[in-house]
C-alpha cells in the first residue's frame, strides 16, 4: 500500500511539475519578450527623433552647393557674399534656437545680455552648437561653413521662449508659424535652378517667394506651377501642424497620403535630398508639369538616403504628444458647454469624430462639402479637402485657420459654417463652441 501511494505522489508531482515549469517558462518569455518590445520602441523613438531634428539626407547639396545658401548666412567677412545673417535677423524671420544644446556659459552671457546677436559670427557659433531648430550647418576641419542642410524640424517645430522669444525648449511637431521660409530661401545667391524650374527670372522667383508670408510654404509650386491663386493672393499654405496623427488616416489639407508618403514627397522633391520618390498621380504633364520635365514623379538616386529612415522618422512622428491647453486659455464652464454644441446642435462632431478628431477612413470632402473655392483642391490628387484633425488647436491660432489661413478667427471658421450649414447658433453658444475648440 505505501509503495502504492509513494508511486502516486511521484506521479502528481511529476504531473504538476510538467503544469508548472512551462508556465512558468512562458511567463519569462513574456516578460522578456515585453522588455525587448520596450527597449525596441524606445530605441526606434530616439532613431527618428535624430532624424526629423538633425538628418538632411544630403539636401545640403542643394540649398548649399547649389543654391549656395550658407554663403549669404556667413556673409562677406567670412568668405560670403553680403552682410550675413545675424541671430537677430534669423530671430525676424523665424528661425528658433534650442536652449538646451547651448552650453552653461553662453547661456549666463545671453541673460547678461553680453552677446552680440547683429553679428553674423554668433550666428556661425550657433549653427556649430547644432542649436539652430532645422538648420545644419556644414563645416571644414578649419571651422568654415562650407555648406548648409535643412531638417524637418525647421517647419515642425518651434521653442517655449523660456530665454528669450525665439531661444527655448524644442517644442517638436508644433507648427512654425513664425518661419518666414520664402524669405530665408530668397537671399539664397543663385536662385537660378528654381527659376530655371519655374520657367521665369530670379527676380519674380523672389517676388513669389516673398509673397509666401511667415508661417507659409508652397508644396506644389515646383509640381504645377501655379504661384498665385486666382484673386492674386500667394497659393503658399500654413504650416500644419505633426503631432495628433495617430489614427489619422491622410496626411496635409489634401490628403496626399499617408505620413511615409508624405515624408517621402518632402524629403525628396522639396528639402531635395538624395533618395527615391515614386508617385505615378504626378504623371500628369496637364496638371503637374514641372513634375513631369524633372521626372519628380519617380526620383532614383544612388545612395538612397532618405528611405530607410522613412520607419523610424513615421514612428516618431506617432509618438509626439499632443499638447494639452493650459487651464488659464479657456472658459471651462463655456468649454463644456461648447461641447454639448459639437456634438448636438453644430454638428462638428460628424466629420471631427473625437477622439482623433477627424473622420476614421477616407476622411476626405469635395469643396463644395465646405463651402469654399476649389483651388488648392485642383492642385492634389484627389481633389478635395482632408478634414483637418483639431488636436491641440490652441498651439497654432497664429495665421488663421483653414489651409491658407483665409479665416483669420475661430469666430470667423464658426460663422462660415454657422451660415454655410444653416445651424442658427446664437452669439453665446459661438462662443461656448470657441471655448471648446480652443480646449481641445
Amino acid at each position: 500500500m505505501r509503495k502504492i501511494i509513494s508511486l502516486l505522489l511521484i506521479f502528481i508531482i511529476i504531473f504538476t511539475s510538467s503544469i508548472i515549469w512551462p508556465a512558468r517558462a512562458d511567463a519569462r518569455e513574456y516578460k522578456k519578450t515585453q522588455k525587448e518590445l520596450l527597449k525596441n520602441s524606445s530605441a526606434l523613438q530616439n532613431q527618428g527623433k535624430q532624424i526629423f531634428r538633425f538628418d538632411t539626407f544630403g539636401d545640403e547639396a542643394y540649398w548649399g552647393d547649389t543654391l549656395r545658401l550658407h554663403e549669404a548666412i556667413e556673409g562677406n567677412d567670412f568668405g560670403g557674399v553680403g552682410e550675413g545673417v545675424s541671430p537677430n535677423t534669423a530671430l525676424e524671420a523665424g528661425l528658433k534656437v534650442d536652449v538646451d544644446a547651448l552650453p552653461k556659459s553662453l547661456i549666463k552671457k545671453l541673460k547678461a545680455g553680453n552677446v552680440d546677436l547683429d553679428d553674423p559670427a554668433t550666428t556661425l557659433t550657433l549653427l556649430k552648437l547644432d542649436s539652430v531648430l532645422g538648420l545644419k550647418g556644414i563645416f571644414d576641419r578649419r571651422g568654415n561653413l562650407t555648406s548648409i542642410g535643412i531638417t524637418c524640424a525647421i517647419c515642425h517645430s518651434t521653442v517655449d521662449d523660456s530665454l528669450t522669444p525665439g531661444i527655448g525648449h524644442r517644442l517638436d511637431g508644433w507648427a512654425n508659424r513664425d518661419l518666414n521660409i520664402g524669405a530665408i530661401i530668397s537671399l539664397a545667391p543663385n536662385l537660378e535652378p528654381i527659376a530655371t524650374r519655374l520657367h521665369t527670372d530670379v527676380q519674380t522667383v523672389k517676388s513669389v517667394l516673398r509673397a509666401w508670408g511667415p508661417g507659409k510654404y508652397d508644396a506644389e509650386l515646383n509640381m504645377d506651377g501655379k504661384a498665385f491663386q486666382p484673386d492674386g493672393n500667394s497659393a503658399a499654405t500654413l504650416l500644419p501642424a505633426i503631432f495628433g496623427l495617430d489614427g489619422v488616416n491622410l496626411h496635409t489639407y489634401g490628403g496626399w497620403g499617408a505620413i511615409p508618403h508624405w515624408n517621402a514627397y518632402v524629403a525628396n522633391t522639396q528639402m531635395r535630398g538624395i533618395g527615391i520618390f515614386y508617385d505615378p498621380r504626378l504623371n500628369d504633364p496637364v496638371k503637374y508639369p514641372l513634375a513631369v520635365e524633372t521626372n519628380d514623379w519617380n526620383i532614383r538616386n544612388t545612395p538612397d538616403l532618405i528611405t530607410s529612415k522613412l520607419p523610424a522618422l513615421h514612428f516618431y512622428q506617432l509618438s509626439l504628444p499632443v499638447p494639452v491647453a493650459p487651464e488659464s486659455s479657456f472658459d471651462k464652464n463655456a468649454a463644456a458647454r461648447g461641447q454639448a454644441l459639437f456634438n448636438g446642435k453644430a454638428n462638428c462632431a460628424s466629420c471631427h469624430v473625437p477622439p482623433i478628431f477627424t473622420e476614421s477612413g477616407w476622411n476626405m470632402h469635395l469643396p463644395e462639402d465646405i463651402g469654399i473655392d476649389d483651388f488648392q483642391a485642383n492642385r492634389y490628387p484627389d481633389e478635395r479637402y482632408r478634414t483637418t484633425p483639431l488636436r491641440g488647436l490652441f498651439t497654432h491660432q497664429e495665421g488663421g485657420f483653414y489651409h491658407d489661413g483665409r479665416f483669420p478667427t475661430l469666430l470667423d471658421v464658426v460663422n462660415h459654417y454657422n451660415s454655410f450649414f444653416g445651424l442658427g447658433l446664437t452669439e453665446q453658444e459661438k462662443q461656448d463652441l470657441i471655448e471648446y475648440l480652443k480646449s481641445i
